[in-house]
């Protein structure tokens, strides 16, 4: 006993160690070493799987040179400056440049483009009549990465049309999100490999112990289909048939140059998980984009791309700067809200300055563990005069951000650490007074079927267990 003692107290210094090393903000910190000293043993696995900051160029090095460096040998630097430049920047209004020099520091390939056409879709059968349509088009390669993939009656009719495409003879590369679709048995997607579709794991120890590690509880969280590189999608639908038929989502169907930007995403990502292509990468870039009509025309737009291994926290970062900026409003859709402390205080420091903020969030959440979450958030925003509105009805799983007539947010980050700081994210910003108003009507025509909330009448609401089972869940939130 005294020496499994010790052995207990070594492992709890070791970790205490680890974590006053790392780089997690001081209450993180707190929680942790709590953890560890509660429990020696489990506590460090827990830290070890989903603590840990890998926030450094030596790990960024390991999971992005393979692709950058293919990148270098593959695409030539005429074309580099061609598809990849910054000669947009300049075009962004003044009032917004920081915003998109900032998000050009977070990453390099964080470009601005000009010029591009898209649909704001916010109906799930909006985008399967669109998707079909795109893909039955498809001429050279469909390359999509999905966090999740159903094995349900949406799923299986993308599933069969690319069947088809791929008997056609067009490329067909799928990123799948293994460790979310653990749940969907094997032979779905052994059936998709022999139908020759190339199906890869993000998630897999085939690429090592170290990688396996980082990446178990660090999942792809993002959205992105590509089609001949003409045609791309991106925002928060996945492919089942909670967002085809079920859901209220916002996703975008995009032509024009930020669609190169999108394929290069997916490169990276496909080759980091050790998959191949079958033509060199510039061959999968296209500048020729299909002249149709779309409801947003000639716009200018950035993809910003965040991942666990990233120097920066781009989507957070995006949030905060908007929030410390905004003149008059922000309204923000999100099915989830666990803030980390910089965000929340950006939330308070808007409202502060006499900007109206408005917070629209699912009544009822999908997941056991987040709606008493969300509600351990709910007191700290009203009491400092945040607007909080529940919608009723069908899920709301959009992740939508406008602000100040000027500037929208449409992409696949949730306000929480999962997603601000564990997952891999891609996000939209529109530098765009006409597609901010429609996005604010949007927000203002669904609030009519919300019910706003009210400090008083929210508390009086509560019951014992309900408080207890939030108070139960707050330590907790850096897990979420």
């Amino acid at each position: 006993m005294p020496q499994l003692f010790s052995i207990r107290t070594a492992l709890a210094l070791l970790g205490i160690l680890q974590v006053l090393l790392g780089g997690n903000s001081l209450r993180a910190k707190l929680f942790w070493i709590i953890l560890i000293v509660m429990f020696p043993v489990t506590g460090l696995v827990i830290y070890c799987l989903t603590g840990i900051t890998y926030r450094n160029q030596a790990v960024f090095k390991r999971l992005h040179g393979t692709a950058v460096d293919r990148m270098k040998k593959e695409i030539t630097m005429e074309q580099a400056q061609e598809w990849f430049s910054d000669k947009d920047l300049e075009k962004v209004p003044e009032e917004y440049k920081p915003l998109a020099r900032l998000m050009l520091s977070c990453g390099e390939g964080n470009k601005v483009y000009a010029g591009n056409s898209f649909e704001i879709i916010t109906s799930g059968l909006r985008k399967r009549e669109l998707l079909l349509e795109d893909i039955r088009k498809a001429r050279r390669f469909i390359h999509l990465e999905y966090f999740r993939f159903g094995d349900d009656e949406a799923g299986r009719q993308v599933r069969d049309l690319l069947y088809r495409k791929v008997e056609e003879g067009v490329e067909v590369c799928f990123l799948n999100n293994n460790m979310v679709g653990r749940f969907i048995p094997r032979s779905y997607f052994r059936d998709m490999r022999r139908h020759g579709i190339n199906v890869v794991s993000y998630t897999h120890i085939r690429m090592g112990i170290r990688q396996w590690l980082m990446r178990i509880n660090r999942q792809n969280h993002r959205k992105i289909l590509v089609i001949d590189g003409k045609v791309a999608y991106v925002g928060g639908m996945n492919l089942n048939n909670h967002y085809f038929y079920q859901w209220r989502d916002t996703h975008l169907r995009i032509t024009g140059p930020l669609v190169a930007r999108l394929q290069a995403s997916f490169m990276d990502s496909w080759i980091g998980s050790g998959a191949t292509f079958r033509h060199p990468l510039n061959e999968y870039i296209s500048k020729e984009y299909p002249q149709e009509e779309a409801p947003f025309r000639d716009k200018l737009v950035q993809e910003v791309v965040s991942a666990p291994e990233f120097a920066h926290r781009a989507a957070q970062e995006a949030f905060e700067w908007i929030l410390n900026n905004a003149r008059k409003y922000v309204y923000i859709q999100t099915p989830y809200l666990v803030l980390p402390d910089s965000l929340m205080q950006a939330l308070k420091n808007a409202v502060s300055r006499g900007v109206d903020v408005r917070l629209m969030l699912p009544k009822e959440v999908d997941t056991p563990f987040m709606g008493p979450t969300n509600h351990a958030f709910y007191q700290a925003c009203l009491k400092a005069g945040i607007h909080l509105f529940e919608r009723g009805g069908e899920f709301i799983h959009a992740k939508t951000l406008v602000a100040d007539d000027g500037l929208t947010v449409i992409g696949g980050s949730n306000l929480d650490y999962r997603s601000l700081d564990l997952n891999c994210e891609n996000d939209t910003i529109i530098y765009d007074q006409e597609t901010a108003q429609v996005n604010k009507q949007i927000f203002l025509e669904e609030k009519a079927s919300c019910k706003e909330l009210d400090l008083v009448t929210w508390r009086a609401s509560r019951s014992v267990w309900q408080r207890f089972v939030s108070a139960v869940m707050w330590p907790f939130r850096y897990l979420l």
